[in-house]
């Protein structure tokens, strides 16, 4: 890595109505203010109608507004975060011990700056279901290369860059994004990123993957991304 970008990360967080979640995210990423490798943290609200703003301000984040999507939150967030690393992060996904230490290994290796990586998917949920659920992503990570959004995605600014950024997709833009970024330039470290299980919980365990699956497979026959998320819900 050239001397002339330092390994500072900026952290860029979508949220709508987190208020509940995100404390537990931000306070995971307090190793990183103590260890001098964040920079700064961005929470980019879609116009919650909750305390999502002033927790995030409470947990030391720069609050962003904009409109909903998922998509355009990440974008605008990158657009504004000052560090030449961006971590891409979901509002219900807390980092597990050690993720400074993973990140700053993957952003000091050789050719990093052309990698990106992603986190470990665990459901925060000890149903056995719940690891079900964690070995189909797993498979879904290394066979398909298409890794959740609730992974998170480290990435140097120089490739987010180069690949276009996230489009302003209302659903789909992590898929979209990492099939721009390919199979070869993307690396999973082992640190857990712990994602809250409400959905699969809500949803059931069998027909919320079983719903993912089928809008992914839509997704690649060419439906609209508005169409999908209609019926994403």
């Amino acid at each position: 890595m050239s001397n002339a970008s330092p390994i500072l990360l900026s952290v860029v967080v979508p949220a709508l109505n987190a208020a509940r979640t995100l404390p537990a995210t931000l306070r995971a990423l307090d190793d990183g203010w103590r260890s001098g490798l964040l920079g700064e943290v961005l929470v980019v609200d879609g116009g919650s109608r909750d305390e999502t703003a002033e927790v995030a301000q409470a947990g030391g984040a720069r609050v962003l507004q904009s409109a909903p999507g998922r998509g355009g939150q990440l974008a605008a967030g990158a657009a504004a975060a000052r560090s030449p690393w961006l971590l891409f992060l979901h509002a219900d996904t807390v980092l597990g011990d050690g993720w400074t230490v993973a990140a700053r290994g993957f952003m000091e290796a050789p050719g990093g700056e052309e990698r990106a990586a992603v986190f470990r998917f665990v459901l925060d949920d000890a149903d056995p279901r719940a690891r079900r659920v964690e070995r189909l992503a797993r498979w879904r990570g290394r066979v398909l290369a298409l890794p959740y959004g609730d992974q998170g995605l480290l990435i140097s600014r120089r490739l987010y860059d180069a690949l276009g950024g996230f489009r302003p997709l209302p659903l789909m833009e992590d898929v979209d994004f990492v099939r721009r970024l390919g199979r070869r330039r993307l690396v999973e470290l082992e640190v857990a990123a712990l994602t809250s299980a409400a959905r699969y919980r809500a949803g059931g365990w069998w027909l919320r993957p079983l719903r993912n699956l089928t809008i992914l497979c839509l997704y690649f026959l060419g439906m609209p991304p508005g169409t999908l998320k209609r019926l994403y819900g």
